[in-house]
């Protein structure tokens, strides 16, 4: 197989077949762009359930006091991506890391741009140092997005100090890891002044080196010891708020 877009046609006919003749899953594969926005509720309700429920819910309120991650962090980071479709990949560590996360989908929209600005200010505003670490192709334009996001954003407001990161996918790494390049689109206009080695998708990195990556970018603007702190505050008002809670329960709801 080569990277181009025959071939891609012919990968995604194949593993619609594959799903279709049982030999992939269904489930293997993620739709973001198309997804219900409600569901209909129809199974009976059980009251012994719902009883039991909101017994675990109460539980579970009870001991779910976290401070924000960040919130003693000189540093406020954001996760940017050129694709949705590689959202699955990157969702995980960002929850985990307590990491906003957005698709740009090529160049991002004035409007993405506009509320990222909002996010980005607020945070300057509290003295914090913005900075997006970013994951895109190996193109014209995809080299050229972060450019374009940081200057965008500096014109809706933010500092001019503030850094866009590029993480992924870089020159080097692309002959590191023998990505192969495909020929790079007419379509884009960038191209003809650039002098990259042809275009490598970001969708060509194995998700676990994505993954570690990620986790690598946000371990170096993440301060350790300053957690430890906050992990510390967190257990003395954990306790109190446990307490303030069992009180009001004895006292209001009898």
């Amino acid at each position: 197989m080569t990277n181009d877009i025959q071939h891609y046609k012919r990968v995604v006919a194949a593993t619609g077949q594959a799903r279709w003749d049982g030999i992939i899953s269904f489930g293997a594969f993620s739709d973001r762009e198309r997804s219900m926005a409600c569901n209909t509720q129809s199974d009976d309700t059980i009251y012994e359930d719902e009883v039991m429920n909101a017994k675990k819910q109460i539980k579970l309120w009870a001991n779910n006091y976290y401070l924000n991650r960040w919130e003693n962090q000189p540093i406020y980071p954001e996760v940017l991506i050129e694709k949705k479709a590689l959202e699955g990949v990157f969702y995980k560590t960002c929850m985990t890391n307590g990491v906003a996360l957005g698709a740009c989908k090529g160049y991002p929209s004035l409007t993405f741009l506009h509320d990222i600005s909002f996010r980005i200010k607020e945070a300057e505003y509290r003295g914090k140092q913005p900075i997006i670490l970013y994951f895109g192709d190996y193109d014209p334009s995809g080299e050229d997005i972060p450019r374009a996001l940081r200057e965008n954003l500096i014109q809706l407001g933010c500092n001019e100090e503030l850094e866009v990161r590029r993480i992924c996918l870089n020159e080097d790494q692309v002959i590191d890891w023998g990505l192969p390049p495909a020929p790079t689109k007419d379509t884009d206009s960038r191209s003809v002044h650039w002098t990259g080695l042809g275009q490598v998708e970001l969708d060509a990195v194995k998700p676990e080196k994505l993954m570690n990556l990620l986790q690598g970018a946000i371990d170096e603007v993440f301060d350790e010891e300053l957690y430890d702190e906050l992990k510390e505050r967190e257990r003395r008002e954990a306790t109190m708020y446990r307490t303030e809670l069992k009180e009001f329960i004895e006292n209001n709801l009898t």
